[in-house]
């Protein structure tokens, strides 16, 4: 099925696939985008290849001609091949390897540890703050929280903010 979309096919707004994320997410943005512009099956298998970068559409071009027979069919032909590039599931545990490194400030620690503790679905409090406290380094901030620990997130925040500030006017 080797069809391109029409001249006047507006693409789909939405990111371009480039195996960098979950394809199962990308098929499902693209099928939520058909939804709504109410999009029959074959302007889908049309339109699908404008979401993808051009690396990707050599996969795209090297199916064998009328091997897809539907929409469906090529989704599930697209994310057999992509699957390994799904989102791999993350637990508490990998918070344990976050650690602030020598040279680094405060700030950009605590917006890396941020971003992965965001990443790993029902923690609880108590090992977020847990896992942040292990990820410090000796210093200040570390010294402060390990002699009144943190009862809260919006505590740990409260706390860190006041030391990146002095690290931050130090720097300056």
């Amino acid at each position: 099925m080797q069809t391109r979309a029409p001249r006047n096919f507006k693409r789909p707004d939405m990111n371009l696939y480039d195996k960098t994320t979950d394809p199962r997410h990308h098929l499902s943005n693209f099928k939520s985008r058909m939804y709504l512009a109410d999009a029959s099956d074959a302007t889908r298998c049309k339109a699908f290849p404008t979401t993808l970068t051009k690396s990707i559409m050599k996969w795209f071009d090297s199916l064998p001609p009328r091997s897809v027979a539907s929409f469906d069919d090529l989704a599930r032909k697209f994310f057999t091949w992509f699957s390994i590039q799904k989102d791999k599931v993350k637990h508490a545990p990998s918070l344990l390897g976050v650690k602030q490194e020598v040279s680094e400030y405060l700030r950009d620690y605590m917006e890396r540890f941020n971003k992965a503790y965001f990443e790993i679905q029902d923690l609880h409090t108590e090992a977020i703050i847990m896992g942040l406290v292990n990820g410090l380094r000796e210093g200040p901030f570390f010294q402060s929280i390990s002699k009144r620990h943190p009862t809260s997130l919006n505590d740990v925040q409260e706390r860190a903010e006041k030391y990146i500030n002095m690290e931050e006017n130090v720097r300056l």
